[in-house]
């Protein structure tokens, strides 16, 4: 997909986003056989449900059909969100990211992975978590020293209510 023809649907589907309270994430064209798939990626610091995706899926749908931003041939819209897994790549995606687990590849090559406590305009503050035993330590990376982080899928966590109720018992 060329850079003008991102330029052009980033141009026409964000003001559409925007109104319905979410971000535009990403768009994507990509070509199965003979068929094109346009992917719209949405979020919002809230999330977003199947109702608001639903309803700036018809917005889109009907934007892009008084449009000529795809040409003349068919295609599919898909319109979902990050995902579980998500890459951080803005500043809202660490601020949204606040108590997840995160794996950072860090510009010096090392790989880390961190509890994300808190996000500023400079950096971010980790609890880094204890092995065998030891107790989690704090750090703190400025955004120039990360190279990627993505978001851990956590099956077996305690949520932290339930860890409070816990020692309220005790």
């Amino acid at each position: 997909m060329s850079t003008t023809q991102s330029e052009r649907l980033r141009e026409l589907l964000e003001p559409l986003v925007t109104s319905q309270g979410l971000d535009l994430e990403e768009i994507a064209v990509d070509s199965v056989g003979r068929k094109r798939v346009l992917r719209v990626v949405v979020d919002s610091d809230t999330g977003a449900d199947l109702d608001q995706i639903a309803d700036v899926s018809r917005e889109l749908s009907a934007k892009l059909d008084d449009s000529d931003a795809m040409g003349e041939g068919e295609y599919t819209l898909e319109v979902g969100t990050p995902g579980a897994e998500r890459l951080l790549k803005e500043h809202r995606h660490y601020v949204r990211a606040v108590d997840r687990l995160v794996k950072f590849q860090l510009t010096e090559g090392e790989d880390l992975v961190a509890r994300i406590l808190g996000v500023d305009d400079e950096g971010i503050d980790l609890e880094v978590p204890g092995v065998k035993g030891r107790k989690a330590t704090a750090r703190r990376l400025a955004f120039a020293d990360i190279d990627k982080a993505r978001v851990q899928v956590e099956f077996n966590r305690k949520d932290k209510n339930e860890k409070n109720e816990k020692e309220e018992e005790a």
